[in-house]
C-alpha cells in the first residue's frame, strides 16, 4: 500500500526541519525524509546570530538576515510552548576585535558599515554597539590577546544547530509531522506535475508537493527536475575546546580573519571555521585545516593554550553560486520546491527560510518576498 501525504520534505537539517515543522503546524500532512548524511552543515555550525555586525556589504542579504534573526524570538517562544526539550538558543553579546594593525583597516570599514546600516534600517535595534579599550575587552573574554580595537554588541545570539533541529522535530510531531530515516531516490513526475517520491528501498510515497532541502546534496535532483541547482559543498572544520573556567556569559568573539569563537555555558568554546571550496564531499578533518584553526585560536586568544580538545566537527555547507539562498518553486514543475544554498549562514537564515517556503507550499504569500532567491535567477 502506498503512503500518501500533502507534502514530502527531502532533507532534515535546519532548513528541512523548519519547512516540515511549519507545514505541520499549519495543518499540512507532511513527511520529513532524512538519510542523515555525515557532514551535514547543521551538525557542525556554531550558529552566530548577529547580522547587525556583519562585514558583508550586500543589502539584499543583510535585509533578509535581519528579518530571519528577528524571527528567532517568535519561533523560540513557540518551541518552548510546543515541546519540552532544550532548543539551544541563547542571547549573547558579540565582541568584534582587531588584534593587530593588519586588522585595523577591516575593523574601521566594518564599523562604518554598521553605522550606515543603522541609519538606513534602524539596525541594530534593539541593542547597542560600544567601543571598548583593550582592558575591558579582555575582561569580557579573559583568554583574549591584547587588542588594537574592539567593539561590543549586546544583542547578538547563538544557537546550537543540532539541538534546535531536534526541537523543531519534536514540536512538529505534536502537530502530526511524520519522520522517516530514508533516502529519496527519485521524485516522481507526471506531465510536469509532482506525484510523489520513490525511496531507495523501492517504496513509493504519493504527494502533490516535494521540497528539496538536501543541503550540499540538493543538486542530486537537478536532472529529474530539469533545472540547475548551482550549489557546491564548502567544508568547514571546527574544534570544541574544554576550558577550565566558568564560561557562562562569555561573549562570541569575532576577529577579522574570518574565524570566530563561541562560548557555551558548560566550559566549552567552539573555534573555527575553515571555508574550503573544491574539497568535494569529504566530511573529514585535515592537518592543514586544523592547523589553520588552532593558529587562529592562539593568535586571538592565547589564554586558551592550555584548553583541551573536546571534539572536532566538520560540515559541508551548501554554498550557492552567488552566495544567496535558493528558495521557491521549480519553474515548469508544479509542486516541486527547493530550499538550499545558505552557505555558512544556514543557522542564521534557515529557520525563517523554512517558514517562508512552507507558506509558499501551502499556496500562501510568504511574509517576505522570496522571488529574489528563486532558482530561475541562474
Amino acid at each position: 500500500m502506498t503512503d500518501s501525504y500533502d507534502a514530502v520534505v527531502v532533507g532534515g537539517g535546519i532548513v528541512g526541519s523548519s519547512v516540515a515543522y511549519h507545514l505541520a503546524r499549519e495543518g499540512t500532512d507532511a513527511l520529513l525524509a532524512d538519510r542523515r548524511d555525515e557532514g551535514r552543515a547543521t551538525d557542525a555550525g556554531a550558529g552566530i546570530l548577529s547580522p547587525a555586525t556583519t562585514s558583508r556589504d550586500d543589502e539584499t542579504w543583510v535585509r533578509f538576515a535581519v528579518e530571519a534573526v528577528d524571527y528567532y524570538d517568535e519561533l523560540v517562544s513557540a518551541l518552548e510552548a510546543e515541546q519540552d526539550g532544550p532548543h539551544g538558543y541563547a542571547e549573547r553579546g558579540l565582541l568584534s576585535v582587531a588584534v593587530d594593525d593588519a586588522e585595523a583597516d577591516a575593523y574601521d570599514r566594518t564599523l562604518e558599515l554598521v553605522r550606515k546600516r543603522r541609519e538606513r534600517y534602524g539596525t541594530p535595534a534593539p541593542g547597542t554597539i560600544r567601543e571598548l579599550d583593550a582592558e575591558e575587552a579582555k575582561s569580557r573574554f579573559p583568554p583574549l590577546a591584547e587588542t588594537e580595537r574592539a567593539f561590543y554588541y549586546d544583542a547578538a545570539a547563538r544557537v546550537d544547530g543540532r539541538t534546535f533541529e531536534a526541537a523543531l522535530r519534536r514540536a512538529g510531531r505534536t502537530h502530526g509531522l511524520t519522520e522517516r530515516e530514508a533516502s529519496v531516490a527519485e521524485i516522481r513526475l507526471d506531465g510536469g506535475e509532482v506525484r510523489g517520491v520513490t525511496l531507495e528501498d523501492g517504496s513509493e510515497i504519493d504527494a502533490e508537493n516535494v521540497v528539496v532541502a538536501g543541503g550540499a546534496w540538493s543538486a542530486a535532483f537537478e536532472s529529474q527536475l530539469g533545472v540547475e541547482v548551482p550549489v557546491e559543498p564548502q567544508r568547514g572544520q571546527i574544534v570544541h575546546l574544554d576550558v577550565d573556567e566558568d564560561t557562562e556569559g562569555w561573549p562570541i568573539v569575532s576577529p577579522f580573519e574570518g574565524h570566530y569563537m563561541v562560548s557555551w555555558d558548560d566550559g566549552r568554546v567552539a573555534a573555527g571555521a575553515t571555508r574550503e571550496t573544491g574539497a568535494g564531499f569529504a566530511p573529514h578533518t585535515t592537518v592543514a585545516g586544523l592547523r589553520e584553526v588552532f593558529e587562529e585560536v592562539l593568535r586571538v586568544a592565547p589564554g586558551l593554550s592550555d584548553a583541551s580538545l573536546r571534539t572536532l566537527r566538520v560540515g559541508l555547507r551548501p554554498l550557492s553560486e552567488d552566495g544567496h539562498p535558493v528558495l521557491g518553486e521549480v519553474p515548469g514543475v508544479s509542486g516541486a520546491y527547493v530550499a538550499t544554498g545558505h552557505g555558512p549562514t544556514g543557522l542564521q537564515l534557515g529557520p525563517y527560510s523554512g517558514k517562508l517556503l512552507a507558506q509558499a507550499v501551502r499556496g500562501e504569500t510568504p511574509d517576505t518576498d522570496i522571488s529574489q532567491f528563486g532558482i530561475g535567477r541562474f
